[in-house]
């Protein structure tokens, strides 16, 4: 058997996983758990998991060609091969489940959500009493609702999603990105389950079932706020088109390519001081984000001329020193020569077989309690005769069932410092599971996810109470006003610390230095505090300071390379894709941290980098770059495996249709469903390199079929067929979708100066109604008073004494001067 070194301090050290099923969500799953120091046992049939197709391949002397993927989605690991189906290889493969502390089941994507009523572990008749692993199952659609039975993929799921259709060229097609992007989201979201459920370990073990689906739809969530405050403009925009602000995009220079993101006014000023256009800073049709991209055509007329006058490199530095959100767009040799990212370990030395290269690091800096540095992938099969033995089936694991709707982190405490989009999600992510979660805003800094043009009306209306946005980020929170900038609310947040087991803050990286709140300051009062940092490129480099949005953090990935057309720059997917990958990546990474804590009883600083948490979504590039020293370019709708897969168009305005076959009995459903027999039958068109050679007559010929049809009835027809095919919604129609609806995903609510609104549920189930939302996001400082006498002490003089010098307070006030 090949040895996995490993440390005692490895974050997730004894425990061990059963890695089950197939798709990038599982793998991903997995290998977070595996480069943390986890026994990961990968379970495969004798064919071997489909992602071992995926480019690029490795071409080892003696062996057929290896996913390079796939091998770094299984470092670490340990591999075992079922032998078949008989009832003897069932019961080892149960026991083998019992002996884990956690199993991570994906068997509903390629066999139906009929599976989870055949769980790997045989219960015994009485399960209150039975002693069980946490259990995490994948599906693609959840175990209820009108799509429960549909044939998934994960272009699929986010077509359905709304996270494809705001994408691309105004006349379409839409764009589709890797489908690892989707795996990876998913893949987080289970691993935040299960280690949520390791903490809340003492209660008993858990079982969670995740909809890939849902957890697709939390990379647009932010749009379904806008659409509900009609802020959204209800189209496709067009390629590097951003709905709220402009330039928010990607631009050609002298030399490389160069991402800007202008959101407020003085970022807009400092942009025309720049270029030598000063007289465009304070023109009426430019004064705001919505109102330029109303005009972003004039705006490129003149901005793109300036641009090409430097390299990406000049304007990095020109604009950085101003504080203006810009960065460079790294091809994948570029970025893998990055200084900053090199001297972080984000690039590391994978191993298969005689063949290595490098991929990507876990984006989540625990120090010594991980992640591994890189590692090997085993060979399949490899560990299958160690896990048959008895001393590896002996090993004692699994708890008695924890009593449904008992959440795992309900004893701990965590001070919420962040604002927008990113941070706020990762901390709801904490509260979701149960936490006890602190929001600190103030009533002159409030979380600008509120607005932030601070007119008469934003005051006197309290609009700062009326984005929905705002709303969907924050549930079950708790909400409290500090000054933070006078000594006494310094004071009050001290007081709150001592007794939180984590603080989580996304500010700039000078603000809680200079205000003598950074970690050294805090651990001060409180020496087992965790607390996650998640500036753009993390603190401590030279690049710490660069100003970042969702989007600035998409281009700085290099992802653009490889999303959209050729005929294209290098694309945005046209939402603020690096915002909610990196809420979900901290919210893991929290987790995380407060098990090592409740472990050792130690704190230590997350030093997170958001652009960081990017980079697993663009790993098929890299790896490509590591191994051939070079990429392709962009592949518009093209998948690497399947054929056909793309966006085709239907009956209706803007209506399209993604179908996605993933195999040969698929394709002859397609064929069939085409009424066109001869294609299904042809030898030739067996296997997907024949159906790529025949790839325009293939498509013409669904374009021919999808066009006479609405969408809708076209991805009916063709699911009832087994053919996975999902409507490409625009995130309007997905608040209706009947789906989402029927499962209880969406919520009605009502708060306080909002009224009522759509709220969305946790991504993760116990069974199959959503969880209840606690309570609604707080209103500005509405839960001060009784924090501030349970937490600290304080007496209701006190506070009111706080109040009247402007400490903390419910109503939000200008900044002074």
């Amino acid at each position: 058997m090949t040895k996995i070194e490993t440390s005692g301090q490895l974050a997730l050290a004894g425990i061990r996983v059963l890695e089950i099923g197939t798709g990038s969500a599982l793998a991903y799953a997995g290998k977070l758990f595996a480069d943390f120091g986890a026994e990961v046992i990968k379970v495969e049939d004798g064919d071997g998991d489909e992602l071992r197709h995926l480019p690029p391949l490795l071409n080892n002397a003696g062996q057929a060609p290896q996913s390079a993927l796939n091998a770094w989605l299984g470092t670490n690991k340990r591999s075992v091969t079922l032998r078949g189906q008989s009832i003897e290889e069932h019961a080892w493969l149960s026991r083998l489940a019992m002996s884990c502390d956690v199993v991570l089941d994906a068997r509903a994507l390629r066999e139906g959500v009929e599976i989870l009523g055949h769980p790997v572990c045989r219960r015994s008749g009485d399960t209150a009493s039975a002693k069980l692993p946490i259990e995490v199952y994948l599906t693609w659609f959840g175990e209820s609702g009108p799509y429960s039975q549909f044939v998934g993929s994960d272009a699929v799921c986010r077509a359905l999603a709304g996270a494809v259709h705001g994408s691309g060229a105004v006349e379409g097609p839409p764009h589709l990105p890797h489908d690892l992007q989707t795996g990876i989201v998913a893949g987080l979201a289970a691993f935040s389950s299960a280690v949520a459920a390791l903490l809340g370990a003492s209660d008993g073990s858990r079982r969670y079932v995740l909809s890939i689906h849902e957890t697709a739809f939390t990379v647009v969530e932010m749009e379904a706020g806008m659409v509900q405050d009609g802020r959204h403009p209800l189209a496709r925009l067009g390629v590097n088109r951003f709905c709220t602000t402009h330039p928010g995009g990607i631009y050609p220079t002298k030399k490389g390519w160069i991402g800007l993101f202008a959101h407020t006014l003085p970022q807009w000023s400092t942009l025309c001081a720049a270029i030598g256009r000063p007289e465009f800073a304070n023109d009426p049709r430019f004064v705001s984000g919505p109102t330029r991209i109303g005009h972003a055509d004039e705006i490129d007329a003149f901005l793109q001329p300036a641009l090409l006058t430097r390299t990406a490199s000049e304007w990095f530095e020109l604009l950085g020193s101003a504080k203006f959100p810009a960065v460079l767009v790294p091809t994948m040799a570029e970025l893998l020569a990055q200084k900053v990212h090199r001297e972080r370990a984000a690039f590391v030395p994978i191993e298969s077989g005689a063949s290595r290269f490098e991929g990507v690091g876990v984006p989540f800096p625990l120090g010594d309690a991980g992640p591994l540095r890189g590692g090997v992938a085993a060979q399949k099969g490899a560990h299958s005769e160690h896990y048959r033995s008895e001393a590896a089936l002996a090993r004692a694991a699994g708890r008695t069932r924890a009593a449904e709707g008992l959440q795992p982190l309900r004893k701990m405490r965590v001070i919420d410092l962040t604002m927008g989009w990113a941070g706020p999600l990762a901390a709801r992510t904490l509260a979701d599971f149960g936490a006890e979660v602190i929001k600190v805003e103030g009533t002159q800094y409030p979380d600008w996810w509120r607005g932030t043009h601070f007119t008469e009306e934003f005051y006197r209306d309290r609009l700062y109470e009326k984005n929905s946005n705002f709303a969907l980020m924050n549930r079950n929170k708790l909400g409290v006003t500090l000054d933070l900038t006078h000594a006494d609310g310094r004071a009050l947040f001290l007081e709150l610390v001592k007794s939180a087991d984590m603080v989580i803050e996304n500010y700039s990286t000078e603000v809680l230095p200079k205000l003598g709140l950074d970690y050294a300051s805090l651990r001060k009062v409180n020496d087992r505090l965790v607390m996650v940092s998640m500036p753009a490129f993390g603190i401590g480099n030279e690049w710490s300071g660069v100003r970042a949005y969702g989007g600035t953090l998409e281009q700085a990935s290099g992802l653009p390379h490889h999303t959209g057309f050729a005929q294209n720059p290098p694309s945005l997917t046209s939402y603020a894709y690096g915002d909610p990958i990196g809420g979900v990546s901290a919210g893991a990474a929290a987790l995380l941290a407060l098990l090592v804590q409740a472990r050792t009883g130690q704190g230590r600083h997350v030093n997170l980098s958001q652009v960081e948490c990017m980079l697993p979504l663009a790993a098929p590039f890299l790896i490509e770059q590591s191994l051939n020293g070079s990429t392709r370019g962009r592949q518009g709708n093209l998948h690497p495996v399947f054929a056909p897969h793309g966006i085709y168009r239907c009956a209706g305005d803007d209506a399209w249709l993604v179908v996605s076959v993933a195999n040969d009995v698929q394709w002859k459903s397609l064929a069939g469903i085409l009424l066109a027999a001869d294609l299904g039958l042809d030898a030739a068109l067996w296997g997907v390199a024949a159906r790529r050679a025949q790839r325009e007559e293939i498509d013409a010929a669904i374009t021919a079929w999808t066009r006479r049809r609405p969408a809708d009835e076209a991805m009916r027809l063709l699911q009832r067929a087994g053919v996975s095919a999902g409507v490409v919604k625009p995130i309007w129609d997905v608040l209706d979708d009947p789906h989402l609806r029927g499962r209880g995903f969406f919520r009605k609510v009502r708060r306080a100066h909002l009224g009522e609104y759509l709220a969305t549920t946790p991504w993760f189930r116990e069974s199959q109604e959503p969880l209840e939302i606690c309570r609604v996001a707080p209103t500005l400082g509405e839960h001060g008073r009784e924090v501030f006498s349970r937490v600290t002490g304080l007496t209701a003089g006190q506070v009111d004494a706080l109040e009247s010098i402007g400490i903390t307070g419910t109503v939000a006030t200008r900044k002074r001067a």
